[in-house]
């Protein structure tokens, strides 16, 4: 058979190089709801959607939202798909091939796109600190749409031509704009990438909290803002305030469903909380909180399932809803002053557990009714506490940071950077032990140091990606922002290692990652066609050579693995193991799901054993068919005997 000569050949789908397309996805997704609204040409008939929707449709010109200079260019930003790739760089890694940890050098811009078929609703905890937007501190790409062409020419990977990063100045008329349009597609994108259950935290000082409230708003929506943590930075306050001097920022805490219990837990009691739990039981120790509701809006009014008797065995001081005897005691929600409360329970929780109450006779002569509070739970933990939301503990203000840095660094040009117990806590709140924790404003680093001390302290195994533009320091040894943030968790990851040594009870086995693989933002591995391309003879020529033979010039086959691993929806930290088959290098990816052959000769000997090993996906080299049709539609019926239906090329 050969394709050329017979139309009804199939041959494999080219893969597709570009990032998600995030606007087709909300497509296919409304025509999936509403196909009513589809148009011949596959594209939606806005006023049908309209109509379907009928009264949940506001069509009034006056409606509460925000609006800004470029909000509309945002969506172009967000929808335009990222035609680069992340190279790997195993020399400035640490236990490239054991660790589940990532450091990507490049705009947090193109790289959140790049993550989004990777990392699609993985993320349990964001936090991020991004620029205050204090006057003179952020680079800014001048054509934020075209960042990609920015960051190439920002980082003299190709040639400039004027275009840079540059500070946004508060002289600028369009100064908050400016920071709008960068933070919008950003969390936008982060959005995706968070769990049902996921978490994003959020530094910021006054200059744009408000701001940054009402786009976390717009995206996520009102019902999943958490709320707002204020944080006591600088004890001694800012003197250089005019009028206040400040000595708090925030930490603004928004869910992706807050309707999800297990979005945030508690902390665990301190020292002074602890010792509170001053009586013990067959179960442990516990304390005794009050059962009726001290807050008098709630009443036998307001809340009348929670208003009824309960009845106290004078002798054991038992609890129940009716009395064995004539002896039990009716004790009701009344305070002090004779004022009718109510219960914090309801009468099914009592039946459910009051074995955890207790009544006990005060001064008076009347009875109160308490709950038993464990310190332990069921399963052994330590119970937790609800966070407050002002945090005044000496360890979490920017001191502790710099000093941090310093301790591993020297001194470094970062003015402040954030507490590792800051940013501890907020992981602690989010995440479980074997979460993935991502900061796409990731700095020095310190989000990675708290990620792995905590995992020390507690035991887990979470994983940490962060993001970083390779932003000039001035320094021979540190050259860029990114270089320090590698440096110092290289040197984090030492330290902990140091500590380990000699330990008897340290078991290899039971040691949490310590390790990070460093990747690079840049241009795909494979060309593309240039639609822009004049027809003039030599120019057309150099396309189709391009098109031929478009491996991008200097770039390796490990480049092209980690390519293709993003670009087919795998993480960047997938397994990937090498099989010989048939005399060739095949990389097997997750266990087998995907089957990658990169060899630039292919034979069918060698499609059939790829087929016997029955993955989900194969990808081959479409250089490696070296124009033979023939070959190719013979290897698409060869894996669709054996089931498998994915076959790609690039």
């Amino acid at each position: 058979m050969n394709s050329a000569t017979d139309p009804e050949a199939e041959l494999p789908t080219r893969l597709d190089l570009h990032s998600e397309d995030i606007s087709a996805d909300r497509v296919a997704e409304l025509l999936r709801l509403f196909p009513e609204v589809a148009t011949e040409g596959g594209k939606l008939d806005f006023d049908q959607l309209k109509r379907a929707l009928g009264t949940q449709v506001d069509s009034g010109k006056e409606r509460y939202g925000m609006t800004w200079p470029g909000k509309a260019d945002c969506f172009t930003a967000i929808q335009t798909p990222s035609a680069g790739t992340l190279l790997p760089s195993p020399a400035e890694s640490v236990n490239f091939e054991a660790t589940g940890n990532l450091i990507i050098e490049g705009d947090n811009l193109e790289v959140l796109k790049l993550l989004q078929k990777s990392y699609l609703g993985k993320v349990k905890v964001i936090y991020i600190d991004p620029p205050y937007n204090t006057g003179n501190d952020f680079i800014y790409p001048d054509n934020y749409t075209e960042s990609m062409q920015t960051y190439l020419q920002y980082t003299d990977q190709v040639d400039s031509e004027g275009k840079k990063f540059s500070n946004n100045t508060d002289t600028d008329g369009r100064f908050h704009s400016k920071w709008l349009n960068m933070m919008y597609p950003r969390l936008y994108l982060a959005r995706n990438l968070l769990r049902n259950d996921g978490v994003l935290f959020v530094s910021m000082d006054d200059h744009e909290i408000a701001n940054l409230l009402r786009l976390c708003v717009e995206i996520f929506g009102e019902e999943n803002i958490v709320g707002m943590i204020v944080v006591q930075v600088n004890p001694r306050g800012r003197h250089l305030d005019p009028f206040i001097a400040k000595t708090h920022e925030y930490v603004l805490a928004v869910a992706r469903d807050a309707a999800d219990p297990s979005t945030m837990h508690g902390l665990e009691k301190g020292e002074r909380m602890v010792a509170e739990y001053d009586k013990e039981d067959a179960h442990g120790k516990y304390r005794e909180l009050g059962l009726r509701n001290r807050n008098q809006s709630f009443n036998p009014k307001t809340r009348p399932n929670l208003y009824f008797p309960l009845f106290v065995d004078p002798q054991s001081g038992a609890v129940a809803l009716e009395p064995v005897n004539k002896d039990w005691i009716r004790v009701m929600p009344i305070a002090n002053e004779g004022i009718e409360t109510c219960w914090t329970w309801g009468k099914e929780k009592v039946l459910k557990e009051g074995n955890l109450l207790v009544g006990h006779q005060i001064q008076d002569g009347s009875w109160r009714i308490f709950r038993k509070d464990y310190l332990e739970g069921a399963d052994g933990e330590v119970a937790t506490t609800l966070s407050k939301s002002l945090w005044t503990d000496s360890e979490l203000n920017n001191d502790y940071g710099r000093r941090a840095v310093k301790e591993l660094l020297g001194e470094v040009p970062l003015e402040f950077p954030k507490s590792p117990e800051l940013i501890k806590r907020l992981v602690a709140l989010g995440s479980n032990k074997e979460s993935i924790v991502l900061d796409f404003f990731a700095g020095s680093g310190t989000t990675a140091q708290s990620v792995l001390e905590l995992n020390l302290q507690d035991g887990g195994n979470r994983k940490f990606v962060l993001v970083q533009l390779p932003e000039p320091t001035g320094r021979d040894d540190l050259p860029t922002i990114a270089k320090i943030c590698e440096e110092r968790v290289r040197r984090v990851i030492g330290k902990l290692n140091a500590n380990d040594e000699g330990k008897l009870d340290v078991a290899e086995e039971d040691q949490s990652d310590r390790g990070f693989r460093v990747f690079k933002l840049g241009e795909s591995n494979l060309t593309t066609w240039d639609a822009q391309v004049t027809n003039a003879p030599g120019e057309l020529e150099q396309q189709l050579q391009l098109h031929v033979h478009h491996i991008r010039e200097g770039r390796n086959e490990d480049d092209l693995l980690y390519e293709i691993l993003l670009k087919s929806g795998f993480p960047l930290t997938a397994g990937v193991d090498t099989l010989d088959l048939a005399g060739k290098k095949v990389y097997s990816v997750a266990d087998g799901a995907l089957l990658l052959c990169l060899e630039r000769e292919l034979t069918l000997d060698l499609i059939r054993e790829i087929a016997a090993k029955a993955p989900e996906r194969v990808v081959c080299l479409d250089e490696g068919f070296a124009g033979n049709d023939q070959l190719k539609a013979n290897a698409v019926q060869v894996f669709k005997t054996k089931g498998i239906t994915s076959f790609k090329t690039v």
